[in-house]
């Protein structure tokens, strides 16, 4: 293998497809004065192979000539396996994925794991096998193996398939079917189908990276599932008005559960996701520096940090919550929210009464900690039960505590404010916001039905 320290990386080109304007990234680099690239679909792929070349330089490695990869790049001459590959998949993407990425990631990949075997010879039981892969390609669990789960691991390293079977059509469908269902075996949601998928294919994108597949075996496969309809659109019936949403609020402040001020705690975080649209990560993030409250008129928000609940094991501070930039947001960039008066009364009587945290929040427990999703779940469900009638219980006006965003922007909307300015403010795209919210807008049913009615006559 003739190798050369003489290596130039140039920078990513962008291409955009004339006949689908799909857009592909290219990686070009020079190995002793013999052109090198490699091309792929995302942004980010092409970004992370491009960070390892430089790298492998920045290290000294000699790099081929022929392959134009550093020995750190180079495909394993026997095969790796694709338990093998998922610990170097997962160890790649771990560092910068957030807590709910993590947890998905995980799910998805044992799933995967445990459906690309060589054979059932041997198979610990699923009570065994899957709980000892969690902890095994988690990075932040300490190594706590029982002898049943270093067994269970040791019959999956061997039975595991060669990455490179990936390139089988029928091994694929084996993986695609396995993350179709669910522990019981019947067919999970087809948003979760979606998503899992979606965690796959980048894996087996990371894999054509690494040298192992020469394309994503995915788009190969020409006798596509039958795929259910996701329905991304909200259930109008799910949006309260807002005497409802009031009467809600009054509910709330009266639920104690044997702590007498839980329910007073989160009459202005439930206010919040009404009166501002936000979502329960950013009021739980929101500081007392964040508010802007004149004396009279509206006053200001400026969202910045989301505190969203994920998991101990799935942080790096081993919190249950994890403190992240706004969605669909750089690091540091802000949203600002204007909100109503009758919000910033709410807001005030919050902060004179219960006071902020040490780091400025306004919502906390009574020990100082984050408000955790149980809390507001349950306290949300004891409101309903005293502000609803017995038949709206059942239904699901306002189930949760998030459909009091859904009410919010389903209001704004319906007042005529545009979709451009709602979608600033709730902090989405204005595609999504449509799609999302088209069920709830009132049209003008009644001037069609009365144009009808002419006709008819």
């Amino acid at each position: 293998m003739s190798t050369s320290h003489r290596v130039r990386i140039w920078a990513t080109r962008t291409n955009i497809s004339a006949k689908t304007k799909k857009k592909s990234y290219t990686v070009r680099w020079i190995v002793d004065g013999n052109e090198q690239s490699r091309n792929f679909a995302g942004s980010a792929l092409a970004d992370n192979f491009r960070t390892n070349l430089k790298k492998a330089v920045a290290a000294g490695e000699a790099f081929d000539i022929t392959t134009g990869l550093p020995e750190s790049l180079q495909p394993k001459a026997s095969g790796e396996t694709w338990f093998e590959f998922v610990q170097r998949y997962i160890a790649m993407k771990w560092p910068d994925a957030a807590g709910n990425s993590r947890s998905g990631m995980l799910e998805s990949l044992v799933t995967v794991t445990i459906a690309l075997v060589k054979h059932d010879v041997g198979r610990p039981d699923e009570a065994t096998l899957r709980p000892a892969l969690y902890a095994f390609l988690t990075p932040t669990v300490q190594d706590s193996k029982t002898p049943e789960a270093g067994d269970a691991l040791r019959w999956v390293k061997d039975a595991s398939l060669p990455v490179k079977a990936l390139a089988d059509a029928e091994n694929v469908r084996v993986a695609l079917t396995a993350i179709g269902l669910k522990l019981d075996g019947t067919p999970a949601a087809p948003a979760t189908r979606r998503r899992k998928r979606a965690i796959f294919y980048n894996a087996l994108e990371y894999a054509i990276e690494l040298g192992h597949l020469d394309s994503n075996p995915i788009d190969r496969l020409r006798v596509k599932s039958k795929r259910k309809r996701v329905v991304e659109a909200i259930d109008r019936r799910v949006v309260a008005n807002p005497h409802q949403v009031r009467a809600l609020l009054i509910a709330v402040a009266h639920v104690g559960d044997r702590i007498k001020d839980r329910g007073l705690r989160l009459v202005a975080f439930f206010g919040c996701m009404y009166f501002a649209g936000m979502r329960p990560g950013e009021v739980a993030g929101l500081r007392e520096q964040d508010c802007q409250f004149p004396q009279t008129g509206w006053g200001l928000l400026t969202l910045e940090v989301n505190r969203t609940e994920v998991g101990k094991k799935w942080t790096d501070t081993g919190q249950r919550h994890e403190t992240r930039g706004l969605k669909h947001r750089a690091d540091k960039e802000t949203r600002v929210v204007p909100i109503p008066p009758e919000l910033i009364q709410l807001l005030r009587w919050h902060i004179a009464t219960f006071g902020v945290a040490p780091d400025g929040r306004l919502f906390c427990s009574q020990t100082g900690g984050v408000i955790g999703s149980t809390t507001t779940t349950r306290v949300w469900a004891k409101a309903r039960q005293l502000a609803l009638s017995p038949a709206q219980c059942l239904s699901v006006l306002a189930r949760r505590p998030y459909d009091l965003r859904h009410a919010a922007l389903s209001l704004w909307l319906n007042a005529g404010v545009p979709a451009t300015y709602v979608a600033q403010r709730a902090g989405q795209s204005v595609e999504v916001l449509l799609k999302i919210y088209a069920k709830c807008l009132d049209g003008d049913d009644g001037i069609m039905n009365g144009r009808i009615d002419a006709a008819l006559e």
